[in-house]
């Protein structure tokens, strides 16, 4: 199996993050790796579409905190991983590219996933790809609301020539998150943009992911989730935000009907980017599901 480039740190007392690169198809992914001291086991975290492994840094230091290793990535064609050749970024391709991460680890992760990262970990899990101890899909599920996915693509898609500032990227994400508080300064926007030569900022992701369907669900859809999500049997939890427009109750709800065993948490009055909008009580809510795991 594809090795990362870095090995992983004997368990020290740090919750920095080391880099670590993996190789899936022929392309690099980079990631970052945080050690508990006297880890109680690994987690794997997965990013939505249009983001980076930096939107995971506050949840994987909490978790490090708590006991728990974590490992964020790249997807591909997002932040510092390479682009995929011929836009090579359907389902089967994410699922690849997550079972290159798991096999450099030593033992059955959990998988935390959100919006895309959760649809990969729920088809690498329900089609039986990936032995893992648990499973956390985060504002996502089989059935998803079309107006939400239409209002994430069109975000995604509305600055195709960048931002004349950082500012102004600032104020793109304001309009688009407008129950959220703004952050005082820009340094953790820089990580999710690029200044490229034509002295604009873009956001750090293939144009070209775009064209491969709704984060991407055209290779996913409703029939090939819901057989996903009753194929697996490991334990699950899906948290989902009061304020989602993508996961409804309704959908949430066919989900647990769907996977035997699976719970479900809210956070209140977060929307889809729940992480961001509350991660107190994300963070709260999902160690309190990883302490419940039986022992493997």
């Amino acid at each position: 199996m594809n090795d990362p480039s870095t090995p992983a740190p004997a368990a020290i007392r740090t919750t920095e993050p080391g880099i670590v690169r993996f190789r899936s198809d022929g392309l690099e992914l980079v990631g970052e790796r945080v050690v508990a001291a006297e880890p109680r086991g690994t987690v794997v975290l997965l990013h939505g579409g249009g983001q980076t492994r930096h939107s995971w840094r506050g949840t994987a230091r909490r978790l490090a905190e708590a006991g728990w290793s974590a490992v964020s990535y790249d997807a591909r064609g997002h932040g510092d991983s390479e682009w995929a050749r011929s836009g090579g970024y359907s389902m089967d391709a994410l699922v690849a590219d997550l079972g290159a991460v798991v096999h450099t680890i030593d033992e059955p992760p959990v998988l935390i996933g959100a919006s895309m990262g959760g649809l990969t970990s729920l088809v690498a899990v329900g089609e039986g790809h990936l032995d893992v101890r648990g499973v956390v899909l985060v504002d996502v599920a089989p059935r998803v609301e079309p107006a939400g996915l239409t209002r994430i693509t069109g975000f995604m898609s509305a600055s195709p020539q960048g931002f004349a500032t950082l500012e102004d990227a600032a104020d793109a994400i304001a309009a688009y998150t407008p129950g959220r508080k703004r952050p005082p300064g820009l340094d953790g926007l820089r990580k999710n943009l690029r200044l490229r030569q034509d002295g604009r900022w873009h956001w750090h992701w293939d144009p070209s992911f775009l064209n491969f369907g709704d984060e991407p669900t055209r290779s996913a859809r409703h029939r090939r989730l819901i057989e996903s999500a009753a194929g697996v049997r490991a334990p699950t939890l899906i948290v989902r935000g009061t304020r989602s427009d993508v996961v409804s109750a309704a959908g949430a709800a066919e989900l647990l009907s769907t996977t035997p065993g699976a719970r479900e948490v809210t956070v209140p009055g977060a929307g889809h980017m729940l992480v961001g909008d509350d991660n107190d009580v994300f963070s709260r809510e999902v160690i309190a599901f990883l302490e419940d795991l039986p022992e493997r």
